[in-house]
C-alpha cells in the first residue's frame, strides 16, 4: 500500500487515502482522492509488463478492456520490491446480473480483437500441466485423499487428451474471463486482469463464464465447451488443495467442486 501511494504521489497524483478492493496474488487498491486503481505485486512474481502492453494494444483496437490511467505514462513502476501499475478506476454500476447475451457479446468482441494480435503467450495446457504436477506431488497436496487424487489426475489427463485430439482452431484468449474479471461500467462491460492470457480454443474462455453465456456465443462447440468446463473445474479444484493456497474457504470450495466434477463426469458418456 505504501509503495502504491508513494509511486502515485511521485507522479503528481494526489493520494491521501487508500481502499483495498482485492487481496490475492496481487493487491488491488483504490487511491483517493485522485481516484486511480493501483495493482501491486512482488517483483519476483508478476507479469506486469506483459499486461500493460497487451492492455494498451487491446484498448487501441477498441476491445472491451479496462484502460490504463491516462494521467500518467503507461508503464510499470517499481518501488521497494514491488511492481505497481496504475489503471482507470471505474465506479460500479448497479446491475444485479450481467445478461448472458451481453456477456457473450463482450467476450466475442474481445476475442475478435485478440485474433489480430501476435504476442507470445503460454498455451492453455500449461495450466493443466501445473495442476497435474500438484496432483502428482503429495507433499504439495498432502490433504488430498487418494480417491480424489486419482479422480483429479485421470480427469486432467483424459480431458486434456480429448480436447487436444479435436484439433480445433486456437487463438489468443483472456484465460480467466469469469464474472470476477468482468466489470459493469458506464462505458459498458469491460474485462480486467489480462495476466492470465494464453492460447487455446475459445471454449476454454467460455468455460469460465456462466453456462448460459455459451449458448449466446456464435459458433461455440457445445461438446467441447462441456469438456472444457469440467477441465477448468478440475484445475481450480486442484489449486484449492495446494498446501500454499490462500483463498478464503479454499478447502471448503475444493470439496464442493470435487462433488460437482463427479456429477458432471457421470453425465458424460465419454468420461
Amino acid at each position: 500500500m505504501a509503495a502504491a501511494m508513494s509511486t502515485a504521489s511521485s507522479l503528481g497524483l494526489t493520494v491521501d487515502d487508500v481502499v483495498v478492493l482485492h487481496d490475492s496474488n496481487k493487491l488491488t487498491l483504490r487511491l483517493l482522492p485522485c481516484d486511480v486503481l493501483a495493482r501491486v505485486a512482488p517483483v519476483a512474481d508478476q507479469v506486469a509488463q506483459f499486461e500493460v502492453e497487451l492492455a494498451q494494444r487491446l484498448d487501441e483496437a477498441g476491445c472491451p478492456v479496462a484502460a490504463l490511467e491516462p494521467r500518467v505514462e503507461p508503464r510499470v513502476h517499481e518501488r521497494d520490491g514491488f511492481v505497481i501499475t496504475l489503471w482507470t478506476y471505474y465506479g460500479p454500476v448497479t446491475l444485479r446480473e450481467v445478461p448472458p447475451a451481453d456477456y457473450a457479446h463482450a467476450l466475442e468482441r474481445l476475442h475478435a480483437g485478440m485474433r489480430g494480435l501476435d504476442v507470445p503467450t503460454p498455451h492453455f495446457t500449461d495450466r493443466i500441466e501445473q495442476a497435474q504436477r500438484l496432483v502428482a506431488h503429495r507433499d504439495r497436496t498432502p490433504a488430498l485423499a487418494d480417491a480424489d487424487r486419482e479422480l483429479l489426475g485421470d480427469t486432467l489427463r483424459n480431458l486434456r487428451r480429448v480436447i487436444g485430439e479435436r484439433g480445433g482452431a486456437e487463438q489468443l484468449l483472456h484465460g480467466e474471463p469469469h464474472p470476477g474479471n468482468l466489470l459493469s461500467t458506464g462505458n459498458g462491460l469491460l474485462f480486467i486482469d489480462l495476466e492470465t492470457c494464453c492460447r487455446g480454443p475459445v471454449e476454454w474462455d467460455l468455460a469460465h463464464a456462466p453456462e448460459e453465456v455459451g449458448e449466446h456465443y456464435p459458433g461455440a462447440d457445445q461438446d467441447v465447451l462441456r469438456q472444457c468446463r469440467i477441465l477448468v473445474l478440475a484445475v481450480i479444484t486442484t489449486w484449492r488443495w495446494d498446501r500454499d493456497d490462500q483463498l478464503p474457504n479454499g478447502r471448503r470450495l475444493g470439496t464442493e467442486w470435487l462433488g460437482q466434477m463427479r456429477a458432471a463426469l457421470e453425465r458424460e458418456s465419454w468420461s
